[in-house]
Order: structure tokens, then C-alpha cells, then sequence
């Protein structure tokens, strides 16, 4: 079972959350998973009454800390392709 975390102990977090919001200022971090699996972390995201689930590899989380472009390039087009998906998102 993979490990809940908080917000807190994400690298990047803020970064991750910002670029969220700027795609669509309504979608709300609902928890954040740690998989040791994939050493990824998995974004739950709620809009209104469905969910979304996205995995960030921990390498491009910790790279983004210093800030460099081309990684947050990656990060935003991860983000948009995953929300932007119809069909990535559940009824709960």
C-alpha cells in the first residue's frame, strides 16, 4: 500500500500546486501518495465530484527545487496532459 504524505514533505510542492492552479483555479489537492514502486509521488486532485490521480517522479519534484525550466516545462506539460484528459477523471 503506498505511504499518505503531506504536502510538507513533497519536494516542489508549491511549485506543483501553483502550476495546478493555473490550468484551473477550481481543481483542489485532495492527498498525496508516496509510491515506493515507481519512488514516484501520486496527486489526487478533486473538481467539483471527480477525481483525478497523477504521478510525479520524485527525480523531476527534486530537480525543480532549483528552479530549472526545463524541468518545470516537463512538470507543466505532465500536469495539462493528465487534467486536460476527459477521461482521466472519475465520478466519486
Amino acid at each position: 500500500m503506498d505511504r499518505q504524505v503531506s504536502s510538507k514533505d513533497v519536494p516542489s510542492f508549491e511549485i506543483v500546486e501553483e502550476k495546478i492552479k493555473e490550468i484551473d483555479g477550481s481543481i483542489i489537492v485532495l492527498r498525496i501518495f508516496y509510491i515506493f514502486m515507481h519512488i514516484a509521488y501520486k496527486f489526487q486532485l478533486i473538481k467539483n465530484d471527480k477525481l483525478c490521480s497523477i504521478e510525479i517522479p520524485r527525480k523531476l519534484l527534486e530537480g525543480i527545487r532549483s528552479r530549472n525550466s526545463l524541468l518545470e516545462e516537463e512538470l507543466t506539460r505532465i500536469l495539462d496532459t493528465n487534467i486536460q484528459q476527459i477521461d482521466g477523471w472519475n465520478k466519486i
